[in-house]
């Protein structure tokens, strides 16, 4: 529900600074890679206990766990591929039992954020590849994967899958993807998978008994 580094921000006091390189970020305004070590140079000496704190707080956008919930009782498998960090990707993947996490790597020494980050970076290109190497070695072919996104980063993995839908994403998103949701409930994508009011009705009442 919120742009995570974004947060770090401003518990490091520096909360419009990265917001403004963000959003150059996101409309493709401004290199992904650039901005994002700008960004995490910026929250350098950051206590580790922020991040948790963080991550206990962290507001997810509406629909998320019963779309998750479905579309693991329906045999999908769930990859979050992320251009944020693997302390909170790892963390979800493990609350919510998904399959795959795909994140940068933020480098924490002696308790504190180093400023830096891992090798590579999770950016546009990364994010496409990790989508092809993920239904490799699944096993599916592209057309049987669905992607989901909502920044100038997410372009080439929509693009890449079967299905590329653009969620309450930027203008330049918008364009480039075969779907679009504009509402901010994340339930809509089954709508897209072919799952009418009728099933998504019966499919929810399954996962709520633990079927």
């Amino acid at each position: 529900q919120c742009e995570v580094i974004d947060e770090l921000g401003k518990l490091a006091g520096h909360g419009d600074k990265i917001a403004q390189i963000t959003r150059l970020a996101m409309t493709g305004e401004m290199d992904f890679k650039t901005a994002l070590r700008e960004r995490v140079a910026i929250l350098k000496g950051l206590p580790v206990e922020a991040l948790e704190k963080l991550f206990e707080n962290l507001p997810l956008t509406s629909g998320a766990e019963n779309l998750v919930q479905i579309l693991k009782h329906l045999g999908y498998k769930i990859a979050l591929v992320s251009g944020g960090f693997d302390f909170f990707i790892d963390k979800l993947c493990s609350r919510y039992d998904l399959d795959y996490g795909v994140a940068n790597e933020l480098k924490i020494e002696n308790g504190l954020v180093t400023g830096e980050l891992g090798e590579e970076i999770i950016d546009a290109e990364a994010k496409e590849n990790a989508l092809v190497s993920l239904a490799e070695k699944e096993g599916f072919s592209l057309r049987q994967v669905v992607a989901v996104g909502d920044g100038a980063n997410d372009i080439k993995m929509l693009a890449r899958a079967g299905l590329g839908i653009a969620f309450n994403a930027k203008p330049i998103v918008q364009r480039q993807a075969q779907a679009s949701i504009n509402l901010n409930d994340l339930k809509l994508i089954l709508y897209f998978l072919g799952i009418n009011g009728v099933d998504f009705k019966e499919l929810n009442n399954l996962v709520g008994k633990g079927a």
